[in-house]
């Protein structure tokens, strides 16, 4: 039986999220994303064997590969950045996490019209400002907003960000903090944001207790990733 440990770990992790919701004082509804990145089509049959429901890639083709071996009622979310020659391949997911960029939310909404498909995405925010990470930086995430109002083939759902690695708490904070007033901007600009995508394996109590809706969970369910 693949990923033996993962139903006791999964019952670990909904027990810390209940507790951090709890913390937080948000009252939101917390869906965990299994993220199976280098796991074998397996590795999303135990996802849901174990009850879950969402399933996260960061790479097109490996999720693609998955979504061809397995046929499993799973939500596919494609979390990590996509190119804009690949947009098509969206019309396979439920929820993409990544719309980092202008050009790429121009390029989602113009394949969404041809397809006559309206696409859920979260607009990406860089709250850190790191250059090593896409996303949108504070000064624009307003005039984006407006923007995306004209795009009527992409739906903007929320926000999606990622926390600097190894950060320490006040950062932490502050990082999952910005993401929520990004989503404010959005609300008030009228999208339907009403969801936040952060929180990782090493974070996502504190992500919780700052709003998340969507954690994103790889090796605390799976263990180490293979080499």
């Amino acid at each position: 039986m693949p990923f033996p440990e993962l139903a006791d770990r999964l019952l670990q992790v909904r027990e810390r999220i209940d507790s951090a919701v709890r913390r937080g004082g948000h009252g939101q509804t917390v869906r965990i994303i299994a993220v199976t990145k280098t796991h074998g089509p397996d590795s999303v049959q135990a996802a849901v064997d174990a009850g879950l429901e969402d399933v996260g890639e960061n790479r097109v083709q490996e999720a693609l590969s998955k979504m061809d071996a397995v046929s499993v009622p799973v939500r596919w979310h494609l979390i990590g950045h996509l190119q804009r020659n690949k947009v098509k391949s969206l019309l396979r997911f439920n929820l993409f996490h990544a719309l980092d960029s202008s050009r790429l939310a121009d390029a989602v909404n113009e394949m969404g019209r041809a397809a006559d498909r309206t696409v859920d995405a979260l607009l990406q925010v860089n709250v850190a400002g790191e250059e090593s990470k896409g996303g949108f930086a504070e000064p624009d995430w307003r005039g984006e907003a407006e923007r995306l109002k004209a795009l009527d083939s992409i739906r903007v759902r929320g926000v999606m960000t990622i926390a600097p690695l190894d950060a320490d708490e006040r950062t932490l904070r502050s990082v999952f903090a910005g993401a929520r007033a990004a989503r404010d901007v959005l609300i008030a600009a009228g999208h339907e944001a009403t969801e936040l995508s952060m929180g990782m394996s090493n974070d996502y109590e504190i992500a919780v207790e700052e709003g998340a809706t969507f954690v994103r969970l790889g090796t605390i369910l799976f263990g180490a990733r293979p080499a």
